[in-house]
């Protein structure tokens, strides 16, 4: 098969995932699975998950009324995910959003992308990590990867209503264990790791992951350094109570590359995708990252249990960039330069106090807290526009890198100050043995101020927000749940009207209705879905006041998912997933009502299949491969105006990826493996913000590894 026949064939993979969910329950089978490695990679782990520590409650997620998709660490191995971007094709309902030339990542789940000027919202370890600047996520210190589908502001807060990502980091083991891991690819990649763990006395244990990497990159002048530090420790202060401390420093260094572009037409393709529209001049753009949590949890004499968690985290993004403005008919691009010095402080404290109680045969599992944060902002950016005497422009058809570099001058210089206190209970109650019912309820109080430096003005707002949840299972037999649930969620937004008056937040309303369903030995599990969500209080153009915004403007999703995990035999495991997906806009003053939003397909859907054996001298390998399909989305927003005029629509095609995974495990304590992505070297494109800034797909990528434990 050919690359072209591959990328537009979608059809057979997309049946061959639905067969999968359709046939479920028949390929359970009741095998054995070895006993899952601790450190370095896993092999002949887990696909499907039992339990989310983001849900907050004991209840299985089978019994649990939401949709959840855990990642898990044999998942991540074998995709052989170094970043959380190499792993997002394979969830169901994601795509990727505008990724700030590469410095963050940035996603929509269910369709609902949040403000295009930030990275999206994520949790790490129950902590808000999404406010500030954050680097592309490393996986070096990484458990897994928590996909909370639909709204999560009864227990977080702040969020979008399609769904939150919690990512949860490695603990340290009461067993000593070490492992160190070397990468050699295409394109110069370059990438050592540790991961070692294991007790320091009695009560006190630890755990050290360190990851270096060095890219020349695969497209030009697009190179990227990382280093990662992530430790952690358990100290056991009494039976009963535990100190845990997770920390994670991290410093990401590229240029800020927009990628590509597509001619006025909206025709991609006329530059190759590996050209950089740049300027090798203006160096990397440094991102710093440092977490810090501390937790200490304590069991009452009555089975309660007390927590309380103290996160602290600084970001930065500090460096130079060149960004496309406008390109002319005849291939000229102007530019613009810029400087960015962006830091933030974010301060967490959470209290919460969990446990059980029985009323009239009816069990109650309690949980109620508080948190309260401190988060601020500064934010200055330097422009230099092109003008007439320096255009500062480019030819994208024959560039010529190393003209004089205009100076930026003050163009943006913010601080931006917020305070939140906030309440919140949930109740996951046992009605009967085949009834459950979530009930949750969170209150925000923001006291939140920006102040303008240039012009002194200080804009301040006092949203507060009331998110409800409630949800009800039903477990008709020992594999198989039906469950419906409702939430409210809400997103304060930034800025300020004509009359510089805050904007309403905006708020956000979910229904889901499904079914899940688990073999009986629990190494499978698969969900089916359908949702319906709508948001409101979205920023539009104001139209009686040129440049100003209100919060006036609605979008809708709907769709159904279908997920798929686990291991289906001795030798295989399988993931997949499909997910039919309609958003469009409902009001707005200036985009399309009934429109599309940004870089949200139709139809996403992944699968990923495995198997591995032992030889006869005791050795054991594994082969398998992975399969992709991103439909067709909407690439630069299309205003009413446009759309009453005829003007096409600027569209990222749809594209199908393939990937190759291999290993063989040499010794018990030395192991091969052999990754490639995107197989058959196929051109496509994942995201954009408009058609001056178009993310091109990596060519295809073979890497090595070897992995040694001791």
């Amino acid at each position: 098969m050919t690359p072209a026949s591959f990328t537009r064939r979608p059809l057979p993979f997309a049946l061959s995932s639905a067969a999968l969910l359709v046939a479920m329950p028949a390929l359970a089978q009741d095998t054995q699975l070895s006993t899952v490695e601790v450190v370095g990679r896993t092999a002949s782990g887990a696909y499907h998950a039992e339990e989310a520590a983001g849900a907050k409650t004991e209840l299985p997620l089978r019994e649990l009324p939401q949709s959840v998709r855990v990642v898990t660490r044999q998942a991540i191995d074998d995709l052989g995910a170094t970043r959380l971007d190499d792993v997002l094709d394979y969830v169901g309902g994601v795509s990727r959003q505008n990724n700030f030339g590469g410095l963050w990542d940035n996603i929509a789940i269910r369709g609902m992308p949040g403000d295009q000027n930030v990275g999206m919202a994520t949790l790490f370890n129950g902590f808000s990590s999404g406010r500030g600047f954050n680097a592309p996520r490393d996986l070096a210190g990484v458990e897994r990867i928590e996909f909370l589908k639909g709204p999560a502001a009864a227990l977080y807060g702040s969020s979008e209503p399609g769904g939150t990502l919690n990512v949860v980091s490695k603990r340290p083991l009461w067993k000593p264990a070490h492992a160190v891991e070397a990468y050699g690819g295409s394109h110069g990649l370059k990438r050592g790791a540790l991961d070692s763990t294991g007790p320091l006395g009695e009560n006190f244990a630890y755990r050290l992951n360190v990851a270096v990497e060095d890219r020349d990159g695969w497209r030009d002048h697009v190179g990227s350094q990382r280093q990662v530090l992530a430790p952690a420790f358990t100290w056991k202060l009494t039976r009963d109570t535990v100190l845990d401390y997770t920390g994670e420093i991290l410093r990401h260094e590229t240029p800020l590359d927009r990628g590509v572009v597509a001619l006025a037409n909206g025709r991609l393709g006329a530059i190759p995708r590996t050209r950089f529209l740049g300027e090798p001049a203006d160096g990397d753009v440094r991102v710093d990252n440092r977490t810090h949590q501390l937790i200490l949890s304590h069991i009452w004499a009555s089975g309660w249990t007390g927590r309380l968690g103290l996160s602290q985290r600084t970001t930065g993004i500090h460096g130079y960039s060149t960004e496309a403005t406008n390109l002319q008919a005849d291939g000229l691009l102007t530019r613009q330069r810029r400087l960015r010095d962006y830091d933030s402080d974010d301060l967490a404290l959470q209290a919460e106090l969990q446990g059980k109680v029985d009323t009239g045969g009816i069990q109650h599992e309690l949980l109620f807290g508080v948190e309260r944060f401190r988060f601020e902002m500064d934010t200055r950016m330097l422009r230099a526009s092109p003008t007439t005497s320096q255009p500062y422009a480019i030819d994208i058809y024959d560039p010529v890198y190393g003209q004089a570099q205009p100076t930026p001058v003050a163009n943006t210089d913010t601080f931006e100050r917020q305070r939140n206190t906030a309440f919140y209970m949930q109740d996951a109650i046992t009605l009967a043995p085949a009834w459950r019912l979530l009930a949750g309820v969170r209150v925000d109080n923001y006291d939140q101020s920006l102040l303008n430096r240039r012009t002194g003005v200080t804009t301040p707002q006092e949203p507060s927000s009331t998110s409800p949840r409630l949800g009800l299972s039903w477990l008709p037999t020992s594999q198989w749940t039906v469950y419906a649930s409702a939430g409210r969620s809400f997103r304060p937004n930034t800025g300020s009207s004509a009359a510089g008056n805050a904007f309403s937040p905006e708020t956000g309303r979910a229904l889901e209705l499904g079914t899940k369903w688990e073999s009986a030995d629990q190494r499978i599990g698969a969900t089916a879905a359908l949702f319906e969500i709508r948001k409101r209080n979205v920023l539009t153009s104001d139209p009686a006041n040129a440049g100003y915004s209100i919060a006036a403007g609605e979008v809708r999703s709907r769709g159904l998912e279908l997920d798929l995990a686990g291991q289906l035999s001795t030798h295989w495991r399988v993931n997949a997933s499909l997910v039919f997906n309609d958003v469009e806009i409902t009001r707005d003053n200036n985009l399309q009502v009934g429109g599309r939003l940004l870089n949200v397909p139709r139809v996403n859907g992944s699968l990923l299949a495995v198997y591995e054996d032992a030889l006869a001298n005791g050795q054991r390998y594994g082969i398998g491969g992975g399969v992709t399909h991103m439909g067709q989305r909407l690439g630069q927003a299309r205003t009413q105006a446009e759309a009453n005029a005829g003007t096409a629509a600027f569209d990222l095609p749809s594209y199908t990826t393939a990937k190759l995974v291999a290993y063989w495990r040499v010794t018990p304590t030395l192991r091969l493996t052999l990754d490639v992505d995107n197989l058959f070297d196929a051109t496509y494109y994942t995201s954009s913000f408009s058609r001056l800034w178009v993310a091109p797909g990596m060519e295809r990528a073979i890497t090595v590894g070897l992995q040694a434990k001791f």
